[in-house]
């Protein structure tokens, strides 16, 4: 595909944004991804050039997440491991499920998980406590969590760091900012193995990606120390933004428009 400098006008803006968001609350492919389509990217292009610049910010913010000691590692591994199989999964059973089910299942269930966080005042505080659980039980609680969100990932995909953030609230009594840390560690492990197969697959620009790379890493950067300073109240508002943003783009997808729609247009 022809660049040219408008298309470096709009994706490092936006994917900077897209990172930035990611590291504090999940879901900045929401922002990121459909930089690529405004662009004029084919749909398998945007998809992989997004993804490959997307892990390098997201390895920033597990980093930042983790030098401040936000972050439970026996989580992380196990949830990364259990995303890893899910989202194998998830991709293999994509082109046999009806994926417009699933979607509608979410698009219902979107609403219910605002109006649980608004009700659920100590969700995520700061100074939350952990709940007592054994090793075990957090080991399979933890993979359990990481298999589902992984499925969902490779079936659908937006929304997923989100969704972990709220599953390690509700089920290990995390506070927010270590339930960030733990999801971005799940993210990177697949978000590493979606790079693999783009790789293999050709489907990369890199004329774009690489300077991609750097907007990703400098807003992931800026963004979780922003969630570091702000603390739980900060995620919790952009967690409502990245519901609604999800929310829009999942019934864009059933009344069959998306932003590709609208990059051809201004192209």
């Amino acid at each position: 595909m022809e660049v040219s400098a408008t298309t470096f006008l709009i994706v490092i803006p936006l994917v900077f944004l897209g990172g930035l968001v990611d590291s504090i609350a999940g879901g900045g492919g929401l922002i990121s991804l459909p930089a690529y389509y405004l662009a004029g990217f084919s749909p398998i292009y945007a998809l992989g050039t997004n993804k490959f610049s997307a892990v390098f910010g997201t390895a920033v913010s597990a980093y930042k997440y983790a030098k401040t000691g936000n972050l439970i590692w026996r989580v992380a591994i196990f949830s990364a491991i259990g995303c890893l199989l899910g989202a194998a999964g998830g991709t293999s059973l994509a082109t046999v499920l009806n994926e417009n089910i699933l979607k509608i299942i979410v698009l219902i269930a979107l609403p219910c998980v605002a109006v649980f966080l608004a009700l659920s005042k100590g969700l995520g505080k700061d100074d939350s406590e952990m709940k007592d659980i054994s090793k075990t039980k957090t080991v399979l609680i933890s993979l359990a969590i990481g298999t589902a969100i992984g499925f969902y990932d490779g079936l659908i995909g937006p929304g997923t760091g989100t969704f972990l953030i709220l599953l390690f609230c509700g089920m290990f009594g995390m506070d927010m900012l270590k339930a960030g840390g733990c999801a971005k560690v799940a993210n990177l492990a697949s978000n590493a193995a979606s790079v693999i197969v783009v790789l293999f697959g050709g489907q990369i620009v890199f004329s774009v990606g690489i300077p991609a790379i750097f907007a990703a890493m400098a807003g992931n950067w800026v963004g979780s120390r922003l969630a570091i300073r702000g603390g739980a109240k900060r995620i919790r508002v952009v967690i409502y933004i990245v519901l609604v943003l999800l929310f829009f783009k999942i019934m864009g997808d059933l009344l069959g428009f998306s932003v590709s729609d609208l990059g051809k247009i201004l192209k």
